[in-house]
């Protein structure tokens, strides 16, 4: 028994293969370039330090899943093929392993007392998965790679059973940033609104391309706690943030990788340096929206949000928030400076 329990314990981390890439042959000299003053030289040091050292692209969904397997199909935005998955019962596991269950940023397999010497861990695993329309659909993880950054975070190759098809497909929207999208391991489930729930024995596969896992990587991860405060609120407020959702239902008003500065007021993230020719405040966000706001990030009137959400927003005189920030219109039961985030927003990608 203590030798098979050694094996699943073994077995739990995740495998991933690391290969050092060759070394890039340095270029050779060209006989026409252009040899730099030492002071046009010097002007273009740092460069990448400003105005965008933390600008982020984002974009229009939260789990950056497939809306629909029916690529012909117009779906709503706010539906989604995969939004949840469970952690018990497995459909499909590898001897030994009986559940699964989340440690912080990764999956680790629960081995049964009958365990041998065969036990895997939860690559392979297949599990019991839900759609936006609470239909079930089965998602396979085939594969499990360590974030480089970070050793507690795993990336998952998942792949769900696409009914349409009659065939594994990977949910994940590939964009060309990320054309070949990987999802995280995320505790509970967002509804439809955009809201999180925290749902005993279920996930979320997030994917790459998608708010909950950019706000993750952006280094708001949930699970995670700093100065004895869970880091839950502006993972969820991050998420608002980043789909521009001022109404907190889930409606995004944006375009896909329009470049925004997020800063907390925890200064985790602070504000970078501002140059107002090339960006502009736009809101303060809570996790259930925005609590102000300055202007909307796709161009359209502040008024259409108002109407979107009545009785939400209140006008009349401008809030001041300090360092050049200022709304427009607030939020009648919160008060603007005590929101988790703020942004600046850049000029949105021409379409």
């Amino acid at each position: 028994m203590k030798k098979s329990l050694l094996v699943c314990l073994f077995l739990q981390l995740p495998a991933a293969a690391w290969a050092t890439a060759p070394a890039a042959p340095k270029p050779s000299p060209s006989t026409s370039a252009v040899v730099l003053s030492a002071a046009e030289r010097y002007a273009r040091r740092c460069q990448s330090q400003s105005a965008h050292r933390n600008g982020r692209p984002q974009g229009t969904m939260l789990w950056g899943t497939k809306r629909d397997w029916n690529t012909e199909k117009v779906a709503p935005e706010r539906s989604s093929v995969l939004v949840s998955a469970d952690l018990a019962p497995l459909r499909q596991a590898v001897d030994g392993v009986k559940a699964l269950r989340l440690d912080g940023g990764h999956l680790v397999a629960s081995c049964g007392p009958d365990a041998g010497a065969a036990t895997g861990g939860v690559v392979g695993t297949v599990l019991q998965g839900t759609s936006s329309d609470g239909k079930p659909v089965e998602v396979a993880i085939c594969g499990a790679e360590p974030s480089p950054e970070d050793s507690g975070v795993v990336f998952y190759r998942i792949e769900a059973w696409n009914g349409v098809a009659q065939e594994w497909e990977n949910p994940c929207v590939a964009l060309d940033l990320v054309p070949d999208p990987r999802a995280l391991a995320v505790s509970g489930v967002w509804d439809a609104s955009g809201a999180h729930q925290e749902a005993p024995g279920k996930l979320t596969f997030a994917c790459e391309n998608g708010a909950i896992t950019k706000c993750i990587t952006w280094g708001y991860k949930p699970w995670a706690r700093r100065d004895g405060r869970s880091l839950a609120d502006l993972h969820q407020a991050c998420t608002r943030m980043a789909r521009a959702d001022y109404c907190g239902n889930g409606q995004s008003h944006t375009h896909q990788n329009t470049i925004i500065d997020l800063y907390d007021r925890f200064g985790m993230v602070e504000r970078g340096e501002w140059d107002p020719a090339k960006a502009s405040f736009e809101a303060a966000w809570a996790p259930d929206g925005a609590t102000c706001l300055a202007r909307t990030r796709d161009g359209r009137a502040v008024e259409t949000i108002l109407q979107e959400c009545p009785n939400r927003f209140q006008t009349g005189a401008a809030v001041e928030l300090g360092a050049g920030e200022r709304c427009t219109v607030r939020r009648a039961d919160v008060r603007p400076e005590t929101a988790l985030l703020r942004n600046l927003t850049y000029a949105a990608p021409k379409r």
